[in-house]
């Protein structure tokens, strides 16, 4: 019988060289042909990740200041709000988020709840903006001016103000130039209407971020309140020009989601980022844990995505 030697079976270091495969390679082999949804994801996500992590994000010279806003509700607003800004802070980038839904959740899904005085006492005279910009515990960059249900009120006490569409913009510009602070992003969280508060926030925007739920009614409403930027553009503020859309809530699983994102892309071919966002439970669990996916899951897909869509963003001037 032939002598069995270890030696004869395995191929030397020399002739392994260069032969070695990367994790990259090793799961494209193991998934590339697999046609499962569970496979192709995790393919797509690991690589996505990849690319997503090894590039930095675009700073600005100026302030830009972004309206958050969709009049339909469950759109996924305030999650948008949350974590495009926690996503620009992790980088270290100065953020200001000025929450305007008198729901409050993106004020307390940043760790900062109102006490004392908020941006409704700043619209109403009480308080400047100085007074209620607090430090998020998230992210030493991240600041936040918070709401309260109070806000809800807003409408009325104001219908009697003369340009009341435009006493957050003076605010806030008063504010930006006396603090002497260097915010490079501004985003307002919009509340679910196109009322005062929404023209308010339009009124002092220069870019508006429209997120973009994934659903048979997806298109539904969005003329309207391109409608009402326009209208808000012409007659207000001829600063409001760059129109974002954010896809949300995306299934890729099913074949109904696809094709909405094809219509909503193809209605509105120059608007909608590339980036889209899944529609994941680490989503939820996060805002049921009070918290930004950035700083609960940052590798999740969807904090992959929402940091994709940052680095989009800022490229959009």
């Amino acid at each position: 019988m032939e002598e069995f030697k270890w030696e004869d079976r395995i191929p030397s270091a020399r002739e392994l060289r260069g032969g070695f495969e990367n994790a990259d390679d090793i799961l494209s082999r193991i998934m590339g042909s697999d046609s499962s949804s569970i496979g192709s994801d995790l393919l797509h996500d690991t690589l996505l990740a990849k690319s997503v992590n090894s590039k930095r994000i675009k700073r600005s010279d100026a302030t830009r200041i972004v309206s958050v806003t969709n009049q339909k509700g469950g759109v996924g607003k305030t999650t948008t709000t949350v974590n495009v800004a926690t996503s620009f802070a992790a980088e270290g980038i100065p953020v200001l988020v000025i929450d305007l839904d008198p729901q409050a959740n993106t004020s307390s899904s940043l760790g900062v709840r109102q006490r004392g005085k908020g941006i409704y006492e700043v619209m109403t005279g009480q308080a400047g903006m100085q007074e209620v910009v607090r430090e998020s515990p998230i992210f030493p960059s991240l600041e936040v001016a918070p709401s309260s249900i109070d806000l809800s009120a807003i409408e009325l006490e104001m219908a009697g103000e003369p340009q009341r569409e435009a006493v957050l913009k003076k605010c806030l510009f008063s504010y930006l130039e006396r603090s002497g602070k260097k915010y490079e992003y501004v985003f307002i969280d919009c509340a679910p209407s196109l009322g005062l508060l929404v023209l308010n926030a339009l009124t002092a925007s220069r870019e508006v971020l429209i997120p973009v739920q994934v659903e048979y009614y997806a298109l539904e409403g969005l003329n309207q309140l391109l409608r009402t930027i326009n209208l808000v553009r012409l007659n207000f503020n001829p600063d409001l020009k760059n129109v974002m859309m954010i896809l949300n809530m995306v299934d890729r699983r099913t074949i109904l989601s696809r094709k909405i994102c094809e219509a909503v892309r193809e209605a509105y071919p120059s608007l909608v980022l590339s980036s889209s966002i899944p529609r994941l439970v680490r989503v939820a669990e996060a805002a049921a844990a009070g918290e930004s996916l950035t700083s609960f899951d940052p590798s999740s897909p969807a904090a992959v995505a929402y940091r994709q869509a940052c680095i989009e963003i800022a490229e959009r001037l």
